[in-house]
């Protein structure tokens, strides 16, 4: 039998309390609302199995993943029916699968809706297009006869500048309020993380955060609201000693102004720390704070060692992921800088 492979020298820690508190913060600005959580692309990057229980022993009770593989995942985590796959049925197998396992698929679309009534109908979720022209059904479409003949649960649309203050958030509620008015549902929403922060014309009876569950803040009403959630950590795999003059990394774009003690970090651009950070990126051991020095590397990333003069190969550090300030250091998006974490980080 072989044994277990050893632990990985990459690791996520997650700070599960300001996961929920998160939620609740986001549940309490929602109002009359309920807050629901997507947990998509992974959880954002941070373990859709992991974040779906926490929330859900929060309080959190609708749940949104883009696919239907992510749905599956979470079988054993969620009930189905509090299970909504955003992109809903390509196929009549994706329809079928849907009502075998009792998931609410959202329609975006005449051909959608076709497709869920010819499986055998049922509750389902509607994403309606009010302005972003992704997916969504178009508003020339409510009175299609597939659409009337739906069973909706949630009727959705989703806000394209909510970050933004500008007057395409007032015409988008404009138009999901009308098509409230025009399609029988059961609940209405429209919110994500930062149109939470728009106040309660824009919450209806569900709001869906996403970003600001994983500590993101899309807007500043949520600044100081908001906490870390997503620690990237990485074990230290050697320490060099650098004369004066050596450079280091690919393309030597750092040269070494006097002698330098320096440490190679297990972290790198395929576990989604990307060459934007060379140069710019911040490794902490404590208290103190190691640069990233040159190019980021594939799997790993070299870091000044000298305010930490005791650590030592084998001793882990954390990189700096902050997400606002680290969004603002990359030029990443606080999505990206989430989405990006890769496969090989234990969680």
């Amino acid at each position: 039998m072989m044994p277990d492979a050893p632990p990985a020298a990459l690791r996520l820690a997650v700070d599960r309390a300001a996961l929920a508190g998160n939620w609740r913060a986001l549940d309490l600005m929602s109002g009359a609302a309920a807050a629901g959580a997507a947990v998509k692309a992974d959880g954002y990057g941070i373990g859709a199995r992991l974040t779906a229980q926490v929330l859900q022993d929060a309080g959190a009770r609708d749940f949104f993943v883009a696919h239907w593989g992510e749905a599956a995942e979470l079988l054993d985590v969620v009930a189905p029916a509090r299970l909504s796959v955003l992109h809903g049925p390509l196929t009549a197998v994706d329809a079928a699968w849907a009502q075998a396992t009792g998931m609410r698929p959202v329609i975006n679309s005449v051909r959608q809706a076709a497709l869920w009534l010819a499986s055998g109908g049922g509750p389902c979720d509607l994403m309606v297009d009010t302005g972003i022209n992704r997916l969504g059904l178009p508003l020339t479409d409510l009175g299609d006869p597939a659409i009337g003949g739906l069973a909706v649960d949630v009727l959705l649309s989703h806000l394209a500048s909510a970050d933004e203050d500008t007057p395409q958030n007032a015409a988008q509620l404009a138009r999901w309020q009308g098509a409230c008015a025009q399609i029988p549902h059961r609940r209405a929403s429209l919110a994500n993380s930062a149109g939470i922060a728009l106040g309660p014309a824009y919450h209806g009876a569900l709001t869906r955060p996403g970003l600001a569950l994983y500590g993101g803040v899309p807007r500043a009403e949520l600044a100081g609201v908001i906490r870390q959630v997503a620690y990237p950590q990485a074990a230290l795999m050697q320490v060099r000693m650098l004369a004066a003059g050596e450079r280091v990394g690919y393309n030597a774009t750092f040269t070494a102004p006097a002698p330098m003690r320096v440490g190679v970090v297990a972290l790198g651009y395929a576990d989604g720390y990307l060459r934007c950070w060379s140069g710019k990126g911040l490794m902490r051991a404590g208290e103190a704070v190691l640069p990233v020095l040159g190019l980021v590397s594939m799997d790993m990333s070299v870091v000044d060692l000298a305010e930490a003069p005791d650590l030592a190969e084998g001793d882990w550090v954390e990189a700096e992921y902050s997400l606002p300030q680290a969004a603002a250091a990359s030029g990443l998006s606080q999505y990206e800088l989430l989405t990006l974490l890769g496969r090989r980080f234990s969680r």
